[in-house]
């Protein structure tokens, strides 16, 4: 009986044993999947079609689908019936087997064009995808829906294309700077009078007096300074802002004639130091309706 005892005892001591590792091993189960799954999610949202940079969620290889379609553009778009012999034969890379020889166009008129880039990629599923090419060509652009078909590294256009519109022009909204500093505005005309004339010649001892961190490199006599047009600083701190300035450009000619000018905006943070206003950084600007 005693025996029996001991026995049962060990008995319980295993089964309370083996119970403590069954829920630890419950417990890790749980925590591992919750943190992949989220994981996942991430992974899964950062690669799928966008704008045809890398593999997508499915697999779809959109980099190479976007430059097979880009490709296949520029032959699609080019037509003349005195080389559509040659058409015909440049497209076989591209259409499937038994497709007609100018896959949709009638050998009629010509079109030429002008331009062509890869907006995005649709990925539908592991094989197959909607390349978004925006053309342009006659005067006129609009968007190309290629469709295309990948499998073991090779591609086809699986179907003929369709043209879409553009993508419609935005409106901006008000103007962001309301409560301008034209005490300022006046004080940097100056100062900007001389800084733009030394960027646009890459003076670097110039550059290095106006500039108060990384070195300006300049346009290098690219372009000839005209003028400063307009400046315009919001209200802020009394030691650093960011300016908005519109400067004009002589752009170069050919054969010595006289170049256009080009006016253009830049955003210019600045900063005070004794008494002197300093460029920290210059670059394009994103203010809507910058003059």
């Amino acid at each position: 009986a005693a025996r029996g005892g001991r026995w049962g005892g060990s008995g319980g001591r295993w089964w309370v044993w083996l119970g403590r590792v069954v829920l630890w091993a419950l417990i890790i189960v749980i925590v591992v999947n919750g943190v992949r799954a989220p994981f996942e999610r991430f992974t899964a949202k950062g690669t799928s079609s966008g704008g045809g940079s890398g593999p997508s969620a499915y697999g779809f290889p959109t980099t190479a689908a976007g430059a097979f379609a880009l490709q296949f553009s520029h032959v699609y778009l080019n037509y003349d019936p005195r080389t559509a012999d040659a058409r015909a034969q440049q497209l076989k890379a591209f259409v499937p087997d038994g497709a007609s020889a100018q896959f949709g166009w009638n050998n009629v008129g010509q079109l030429q064009l002008t331009s062509a880039q890869v907006a995005g990629v649709d990925v539908r599923d592991a094989d197959n995808a909607i390349v978004t090419v925006v053309a342009g060509a006659q005067g006129k652009w609009f968007r190309l829906a290629v469709p295309v078909y990948s499998r073991n590294g090779a591609m086809v256009v699986s179907a003929r294309p369709a043209l879409l519109p553009p993508p419609a022009k935005a409106a901006l909204p008000d103007p962001g700077v309301r409560d301008r500093d034209s005490a300022l505005e006046a004080e940097l005309g100056s100062v900007m009078a001389a800084f733009f004339p030394a960027y646009a010649h890459s003076d670097q001892a110039a550059l290095q007096r106006f500039s108060d961190g990384p070195p300006i490199r300049g346009l290098a006599d690219s372009v000839t300074f005209v003028q400063v047009r307009e400046v315009i600083a919001p209200r802020g701190p009394i030691d650093s802002r960011t300016v908005t300035v519109t400067v004009g450009w002589q752009m170069p000619a050919a054969g010595g004639a006289v170049g256009g000018e080009l006016d253009q905006t830049y955003d210019l943070s600045m900063v005070k130091k004794n008494g002197t206003w300093y460029v920290h950084d210059i670059r394009g600007t994103a203010q809507p309706n910058a003059s």
